[in-house]
Formats: structure tokens, sequence, C-alpha cells
């Protein structure tokens, strides 16, 4: 099996404990690969690599159009490599050929979306700001924020991954990525095309290992300055705290428990169709993930039994075969999580409408078939809590009031989505939801330029669009007073 390495420094180097794990394919339960196992000397390494190339090297003083050519380069390496990193996305985390390769080509677009913003904000330059005295100017520019520390999640390996290492290169800071350990081997890659890009030693750093012996001691390391996570509510938490510690900037994109609010003037196959895009794409594990579906009274029995017989007809098995639209889930520990989410929900009073288990005839893979839950208590666990696998509640409702009540009874907000022919109530629901990402009459389409980020225990800060580029630079002040005049203050001329 081929086994990674660490990216340090400008190297490829073996962890110094020497420690690996394994990769492990979801539909075969089987290991591909030897991922190297960083521990804390390795991260420590890595952040004062980071550090001195922050500190002394050329990249954060660097013209934003050398920053962006080296990150075109990236770009284009990416997509060099398409079809191989989806190909090895598929086997490291199940998700189907066609939606890797969709990822594996919106990181590449990621790089070039970003090059092309450094070199626009440059050529802005400074505002300068009307001080309503003529004794004093001042301008407002901004600078490379400093060294990152990304700790990245397993849903979207390379392009979560990228949605963090692109905009802070772009904004000239210099990082040090930890993926996670259930899905590490397209960012060896990314490593691999980085360093053929040519990019200064120390610029970008690849630390594989697991939470505690590598997420933690670069979240606590002194030498970051910001602190950029994706993931679970609890670990979020912890990070948090490691950035409060040493009073450092820190983002935090947690998930959710989106709503789909759907009205009774909707065609049913689109709504049937979004409504699996929302929850099924991915095999549901997607932080935003539209979980809660509100479907008002009058529709409610007419798209139940559509989205069931839809539901039912998903072709379930491994990522690699074609026709493939539900992989198994990332790993064992997600699909007994999973599982064991249906059970509690068994237990609610809901009713399981379709799925609840394996599917018929597959003994070996994480497999899940896809699940609907019916008329479920909204103080039950799996209305609002995050499952992130195959499991969609649906509920019904009476009017656009007790709709909107019922999703913003959460505490998350991180998206939300409402469909209608009705486009004036469409826009008049969407001020009303407190989610930071609204969809109307669509769920889960992503585009770089927009900000992504939510409300409540959704997270802190925004990623992508121009709000993901500024996360990485510091805002400066500069006022000037005119040297040819006297202030007189003390000296009392």
């Amino acid at each position: 099996m081929q086994t990674t390495q660490l990216y340090i420094d400008g190297r490829f180097v073996a962890p110094k404990e020497g420690g690996t794990f394994e990769a492990i394919d979801p539909a075969t339960e089987k290991a591909f690969a030897e991922i190297a196992s960083g521990t804390a000397a390795d991260v420590d390494l890595a952040v004062k690599a980071a550090r001195k190339a922050f500190d002394n090297g050329p990249w954060p003083q660097m013209p934003a159009s050398a920053r962006a050519s080296a990150l075109r380069k990236v770009a284009e390496g990416i997509r060099g490599r398409l079809k191989e990193i989806a190909a090895l996305e598929t086997r490291d985390n199940g998700k189907p050929i066609p939606e890797a390769e969709w990822d594996i080509g919106d990181a590449a677009f990621v790089f070039d979306y970003y090059a092309n913003l450094a070199e626009a904000h440059e050529a802005e330059g400074a505002e300068t700001v009307d001080l309503g005295d003529d004794a004093f100017t001042s301008t407002i520019s901004t600078e490379p924020l400093g060294v990152v520390g990304a700790i990245t999640p397993w849903n979207f390996p390379l392009l979560m991954a990228v949605w963090k290492v692109a905009p802070a290169l772009a904004a000239g800071c210099t990082i040090v990525l930890k993926p996670s350990e259930y899905c590490s081997a397209s960012c060896a890659i990314l490593a691999e095309i980085i360093d053929a890009a040519g990019l200064p030693a120390g610029v970008f750093n690849l630390i594989t290992g697991t939470g505690p012996d590598a997420g933690a001691p670069l979240s606590d390391h002194p030498l970051v300055d910001k602190l950029a996570f994706t993931g679970s509510v609890p670990t979020g938490r912890k990070v948090m705290t490691a950035a409060a510690a040493g009073i450092r900037t820190v983002s935090l994109e947690l998930g959710g428990k989106s709503p789909f609010i759907i009205f009774d003037d909707c065609d049913i196959d689109k709504a049937v169709e979004w409504i699996l895009f929302g929850i099924f794409w991915n095999k549901g594990e997607v932080c935003s993930a539209t979980s809660r579906v509100l479907v008002q009274r009058g529709l409610y029995p007419k798209l139940m039994e559509r989205l069931v017989e839809a539901t039912e007809a998903i072709t379930i098995g491994p990522g690699d075969v074609k026709g493939i639209k539900l992989g198994p889930v990332v790993s064992k520990i997600q699909y007994d999580k999973v599982l064991a989410a249906i059970e509690a929900g068994k237990k609610t009073g809901a009713k399981l409408v379709t799925g609840g288990g394996r599917p018929e005839g597959m003994k070996t893979g994480y497999y899940i078939a896809p699940t609907i839950f019916a008329e479920v208590p909204t103080d039950a666990a799996i209305w609002r809590e995050e499952i992130f696998g195959p499991v969609v509640c649906v509920n019904p409702f009476d009017t656009e009031e007790e709709a909107v009540a019922l999703a913003n009874d959460s505490p998350y907000g991180l998206a939300g989505a409402v469909m209608s022919d009705d486009l004036d109530r469409c826009e008049r629901v969407a001020g009303k939801l407190r989610a930071g990402i609204i969809w109307i009459n669509c769920s889960q389409p992503t585009f770089t330029q927009v900000p992504w980020g939510g409300y409540k225990s959704s997270g802190i800060g925004r990623e992508l669009g121009t709000a993901g580029f500024m996360g990485f630079r510091e805002t400066k002040q500069i006022t000037r007073y005119d040297h040819t005049r006297t202030w007189g203050w003390y000296l009392g001329q």
C-alpha cells in the first residue's frame, strides 16, 4: 500500500515518531493506504516553518500578482490530476465519482477565484478617509494576518481544505493544514501539487494525524495567529477555547440542522428533487443538509407518497460504479452513530416511513438505506440534532408563521430553504429565517463567490467570497499629521 508523508518547510518527511494509520475504503471496509501520523513534535516544526516563512520570507511581501501566479499553477495542477484525485476521494470517502469530480473541479476554481481577488484587492489600494480636519489625513489598508492553523473535515476532504488554504495563501498568510484523519489522502496530493507550483518553503505545510495527536497541538501552538476550523460543535468548542487562551483570531464552521419549507403551490416533482438533493447528496454528510423538511398540509400527503417512491428508487453501492447515487457513509464510527440516531428516532413516536438500516443484500461496506421519518416530535433528537447521514425528517405545517417559527426553533443557523411559486412569499420567508445561507426554490447549490457561514451554534465568521479573503487580512489605519504645522498642546505655541 502507498504510504504518505508530511510536508514541512518545503520537504516531504516522515513523522518524527514514524507512525502511520490506515485509510479505509468504506465500500469494502479494507485499508488501501498508510497515512503519516504526525504528533506534537511535527506540528511544532511545521508551525515554526510557517512562522519563519511569514516573518522573514518573501510570500507576505510579494505583489499580489506574484502570489496569484503561484495559485493559478496550483489550480492547473489540480485540474491536471482531477480524475486521479476524484477516484482517490471516492475510495477514501465513499461518495459517487461524479460528485467527487464536481468537488475537485470546484477546488481548482477556488484557487483561480482567490488569485483574481488578491489582484483586485491590491489594485483598489488603501482607502482614504475624510476626517473633517485638514491637519490630519488617514488611510485604511489591510495586510496579511499571519500564520494560520487550519483543521478541516472529512465530508469534502480536498474542497473544505481548499476553502481555507486558497484564500489564506492569496491573502499573503502562511498555513499549516491538518485534515481529518478519516480522509487525508487527497490533501497529500494537494501538498504535491503545491510543491510542484514552487511556493516558498514553509508557506504551506501539511500535518496528517489524529485530532488529539495533531489537531490539539496545532490549536494550542502559541505561534499560530489564526485558527480556522470546520467540524463538530464539541471539537469547535475546544478550538475556540484554545484560541481564547492565546487571544487569537478564530473562525468556526460547525454544521447545522437546516430547515426546508415547502408551500402547497409547488410542483411536486420539483419539490421532491430538491428534497432529495438537500439530504442525500454526499450521503447526507453535508453541514448544510436540509434535514428538517416542513411541508404545507395541503401538499403533504401527495408529496410524501412521491418522496418515498423516489427515495426507494435511489441506486446504492460503491461510488466507483456507474449510476450509483448513494455510497457508503465515511467510516465505521459514523455508520454506528447514524444507526444509533435512527434507533433513537424510532423510540420517539416518529413514523419510520422508509429505510432505517442496512440496505437488503449489502453485507459489506458502511451502507445505510436513505431514511425518512415523518410526524416527528419537534423535541426529538432526530429533529433537533445533526445526524450527518442519509436521514430526513418531514413534518406538516398549516401557516407561514408556523413554518417560520418551526424552522427557527433550533440551536443551529447555518442554512435554510423555502420553495413556493409565490416569489414575494419566498423573499418574505427568506428574510425571516435565522440562518447565514438561504436558498429559494432550491437546496444546497454553493458558489465560491458568495459568503458561507451561519448564525448561533453553526459557527463564527464566513468563508468564501470576499469575506473569505478578508478573514485572512488584518485592518490597519495610518493617520498622518501635517508636519508643517505645530500642535502646541503642551508647548503652548
